[in-house]
């Protein structure tokens, strides 16, 4: 029989006589009573195999315990996609740490250590989270790991170690905005700080003014120009900070609290910005002038360093190449030597060349001495200027500049530092960021804004952008609570 067919296949009997008697003496048995066990037989037979093929088959498909069919799981997104995710979450956890840091400075100035200090910490951790995911992205940017699947695994820890500083900084908002009271009875309290602070902010503006180009005649125009237009900006970020202050005052005076808050932390964010530019001035016009009183022991020190790994050598490097960087050095110091003498030079740049020239050589050899003072100069003021740079330009500047920037400060953090590296990384972080500026252009480019500084308050990261006035200010905490003051006020 065949499992589509149940009739069993007839029997040749070679004496039918002999069988027909045989069969008439059984009781009661006829040829029926045979055919119908068999029939039966062959049935269960047939409806086994069937079910067997059933079961394999079924087994064979099931993909849940229940036997359940489980549709297709969502396609992988592209490489791409995964890297660009990433790359937004680093630049919106670094604003929620930059402008809650910026926030945080606020309140320290007000409340004692103990009572900031979970906010503190916050910022701390995020700080520390937010750095673990900009050394994986400078590892990937270095090709680290090489296979897909493990670049794909990288991508999501840099988007794993954002959420976690973000949801730290999420976490305290509500205490914070509990010890602040901006919507209550701290309105006034933080009101009178924050108008003394751009107070004395506005007289350090007007005593920088002319420093650039005291500066630029002393130096050379090369010598300043990480800080061109930063007077001018330090202004524009004044004039804004003046008229929502204003505005904080008139809403507190209608017992509009809300409202108040919400020009009150606009004013605060704009006076930190204006802080940072005329603290840059500042700043170069320090280095500068250390840099130069550095320069001519620096040169001295390198040219002697250099006779003397040139006169015992040095296990680390063949004597051929040893020669060759100690030529290379010899012709970059004796150019800047030259130019002490031919008028304004820049004193910084000068270090870094005689450090990038002579350290190769002298630290191979075992000397560094003034060399590495130089070094470290010249890179703390590089990593210096590009982070506030970056701060003061953050609502256009990208991950890739942030990037160059977070490994820049962790070189410079290492023991001993790696200066030449830090100075490399944060000028091209600087330059980066340049061209992420120059690429964005201005979001509102109406004259009136300009002339009440919105469009400096959305470039810096003040304001979210989000409408033709520039939008709502941002606040101290991560995505879901930073934009919490973004209600228009009546």
């Amino acid at each position: 029989m065949t499992i589509n067919n149940d009739v069993p296949v007839p029997v040749t009997r070679a004496n039918p006589g002999a069988a027909s008697a045989a069969e008439a003496k059984q009781d009661g048995t006829s040829a029926a009573d045979l055919v119908l066990p068999l029939a039966a037989v062959g049935a269960a037979v047939v409806l086994g195999g069937y079910g067997y093929v059933r079961r394999t088959r079924r087994a064979r498909t099931r993909t849940t315990p229940g036997g359940a069919a489980v549709p297709a799981g969502p396609a992988v997104p592209p490489l791409s996609e995964a890297d660009e995710r990433a790359r937004a979450s680093l630049v919106e956890a670094d604003d929620c740490v930059r402008t809650s840091r910026e926030e945080l400075g606020f309140a320290e100035a007000r409340f004692e250590a103990a009572a900031v200090e979970p906010f503190t910490q916050a910022v701390r951790d995020a700080g520390s989270e937010l750095a673990a995911a900009f050394r994986m992205r400078q590892q990937y940017d270095d090709g680290v790991p090489e296979d897909e699947a493990s670049r794909r695994h990288a991508l999501a820890g840099i988007v794993g170690r954002c959420q976690e500083a973000e949801r730290r900084l999420d976490a305290e908002a509500a205490g914070f905005d509990r010890l602040r009271a901006l919507e209550g009875g701290g309105l006034e309290a933080a009101l009178e700080p924050a108008e003394a602070r751009f107070r004395e902010l506005a007289g350090r503006t007007g005593a920088v003014a002319a420093i650039p180009a005291a500066l630029g005649e002393r130096y050379g125009p090369s010598a300043v120009g990480s800080v061109t237009g930063y007077v001018e900006q330090a202004k524009d970020r004044l004039v804004f900070a003046t008229t929502r202050f204003n505005q904080a005052r008139q809403r507190a005076d209608m017992g509009d609290g809300e409202g108040a808050a919400h020009h009150l932390r606009a004013a605060e964010g704009a006076t930190a910005q204006a802080a940072v530019f005329v603290t840059c001035v500042e700043r170069l016009a320090a280095d500068l002038t250390a840099a130069a009183a550095l320069v001519p022991a620096a040169l001295t020190g390198a040219e002697a360093q250099l006779a003397a790994t040139r006169a015992d050598g040095t296990p680390s490097l063949p004597v051929g190449e040893l020669h060759a960087r100690a030529a290379h050095a010899d012709i970059v110091l004796a150019a800047v030597r030259e130019e002490l003498t031919a008028g304004p030079y820049d004193p910084l740049d000068a270090l870094r060349r005689i450090t990038r020239a002579a350290v190769p050589v002298t630290v191979a050899g075992g000397r560094a001495g003034v060399l590495s003072v130089a070094a470290l100069l010249a890179a703390r003021s590089a990593v210096a200027a590009a982070d506030a740079f970056v701060t003061t330009h953050r609502g256009a500047v990208g991950s890739k500049a942030r990037t160059r920037l977070a490994e820049a400060e962790r070189l410079l953090a290492t023991e001993p530092p790696d200066a030449l590296a830090a100075d490399a990384r944060a000028r091209q972080a600087r330059d980066l960021a340049e061209q992420d500026v120059r690429v964005h252009g201005n979001p509102i480019a109406g004259a009136a804004e300009h002339a009440t500084g919105a469009a400096g308050a959305v470039l810096g990261g003040i304001l979210q952008g989000t409408a033709p006035d520039g939008g709502p200010p941002v606040s101290y905490g991560g995505p879901r609570t930073r934009a919490r003051r973004a209600k228009e006020p009546g």
